[in-house]
């Protein structure tokens, strides 16, 4: 998209990481903004100034046991600034005659609920059960979202994605947390028994699905992305760790690197596992029917789970510098 303009407007929260638009800050097409979306009147100037005429809204508190153990800061972020931006696109975009424009909400799987082992995945008719208090913002930000369209004719196009995992993922999440805490010799927490299934969508499938949205969805309509790969927590830290034991055994250097790394030494990562109470509430299994997606926009994911992962392994072995600042201790 040669000739399109980007603003990133971030509050930079804790997960917020400024070193991660490293590179792009010098593209004269490229503008950051740090402030909070909660704020409607810098949302507005920003859309005035930059002449904005597409909303992309991944902007969310995610973290679902921080939901569990505050949500205040949920509620906040996920349905209050949700309603901020829609009041200020709907003050800038419906004016006088208005003008072509398109908020794009990002969504979750998880207002879906939870599903059995021979449920049917997810699909867009699926009633919404969201589960934990995560899920239920984001839910009642899908149904603002839905509404402004409804009520006042803003163009909107909602998508409802899995478990997204790659490069740049903030390392409390269960992919970057069990590799950093591999890497440092740390136990690698599993709620439960480890038996409870996620659908894994690596982040640039996650992108393409939403382009698609963006340039052939139909506005007023709702998308499932997924990545049709459905893994058990435990099987994805296994995997993890059989992959960084392939990584050292067949490179020395990362054993000077990486010392406290059991493969350093010519252990397994799995001695690592570490089986914890499990999470309240926990929802058991995520599924994702993108058919429509596949039929409407041409989306299809690109990455198996084995491949997406080997190339996030990669990312995180080679940007130490990134991930490493972020880590609490």
């Amino acid at each position: 998209h040669p000739a399109d303009r980007v603003v990133v407007f971030d509050a930079l929260t804790y997960a917020g990481n400024r070193a991660s638009l490293a590179g792009r800050e010098d593209d004269e097409r490229f503008h950051f903004v740090e402030a909070d979306i909660c704020d409607r009147d810098a949302v507005t100037r920003c859309l005035r100034e930059h002449a904005v005429d597409t909303i992309v809204h991944f902007a969310a508190e995610s973290h679902v046991d921080r939901s569990i153990s505050g949500p205040d800061a949920f509620v906040r972020s996920n349905v209050l600034g949700t309603h901020s931006l829609l009041e200020a696109a709907r003050a800038e975009w419906l004016a006088g005659s208005g003008r072509p424009h398109r908020f794009h909400h990002v969504s979750t799987d998880e207002v879906y609920g939870t599903l059995g082992p021979e449920d049917p995945a997810f699909r867009e008719d699926t009633p919404y059960a969201p589960n934990s208090p995560y899920a239920a913002s984001k839910a009642a930000a899908d149904h603002l979202v839905r509404a402004a369209h409804h009520t006042y004719g803003l163009q909107v196009t909602t998508s409802n994605c899995s478990n997204n995992y790659g490069p740049y993922h903030f390392p409390e999440k269960l992919i970057p947390l069990c590799l950093t805490n591999i890497l440092r010799g740390r136990p690698l927490p599993v709620y439960g028994d480890g038996s409870n299934i996620r659908d894994w969508l690596y982040v640039e499938d996650h992108c393409r699905g939403i382009e698609g949205v963006l340039e052939r969805g139909v506005v007023g309509e709702s998308y499932n992305i997924g990545g049709n790969n459905e893994w058990a927590n435990l099987d994805i830290v296994h995997l993890l760790c059989d992959q960084l034991d392939a990584r050292f055994a067949g490179d020395g250097e990362l054993a000077r690197r990486f010392p406290d790394a059991p493969p350093a030494r010519g252990d397994s990562a799995r001695e690592l596992v570490s089986f914890v109470t499990d999470r309240a509430g926990h929802d058991w299994r995520y599924a994702i029917d993108a058919g429509r997606a596949e039929r409407e926009l041409g989306y299809a994911p690109q990455e198996d789970f084995e491949s997406g992962l080997a190339r996030t392994i990669d990312w995180y072995l080679a940007r130490e510098d990134w991930w490493r600042p972020l880590l609490p201790d």
